[in-house]
């Protein structure tokens, strides 16, 4: 997985805030129940020991994957945007013709999508739809339920 993963900086923020955390306060949490389980006897035998590594070997899996995330990942100026077609990071508000509702999608990076936050994946049908359209294109998307068509009303940050 070599792609690059365009985020805004208060996400990479995030994400190596997160990652701090977890080289800090998490490996010190998983060292602490390591050595309580040492101390309860026989290693080969204590299955709280052997319950404390495999949350290690987890532990350092997530660091691992979480510094790669970081090191393919490139911050997007807001600035550097153009605004007159859709992006990655563009805010869109399409219209849906058939039921006349206005929805607002911001297009992200497949690990930064969350529909309750209204950050639409750039590889989901509606994202790949979207992708490079202008406001006041129409778009068609085959989704499960059918083919849905929307018109791109505004494109902002």
């Amino acid at each position: 997985m070599s792609n690059i993963n365009y985020v805004t900086q208060e996400t990479l923020d995030e994400m190596q805030e997160e990652l701090n955390q977890l080289k800090t306060s998490g490996r010190a949490e998983i060292a602490r129940a390591i050595s309580e389980a040492r101390d309860k006897g026989d290693l080969r035998e204590n299955a709280e020991y052997d319950a404390a590594k495999e949350a290690q070997g987890m532990h350092e899996a997530k660091i691992a994957q979480l510094e790669e995330a970081i090191s393919k990942t490139r911050v997007v100026d807001p600035k550097d945007m153009d605004m007159s077609k859709v992006t990655v990071l563009s805010r869109v508000k399409i219209l849906n013709l058939k039921t006349k509702k206005h929805i607002v999608y911001q297009l992200v990076s497949e690990t930064e999508a969350d529909l309750k936050k209204a950050k639409l994946s750039v590889t989901s049908p509606i994202g790949k739809a979207l992708m490079g359209k202008e406001p006041g294109d129409i778009v068609s998307v085959t989704v499960p339920a059918g083919v849905i068509e929307f018109k791109i009303e505004e494109i902002s940050i």
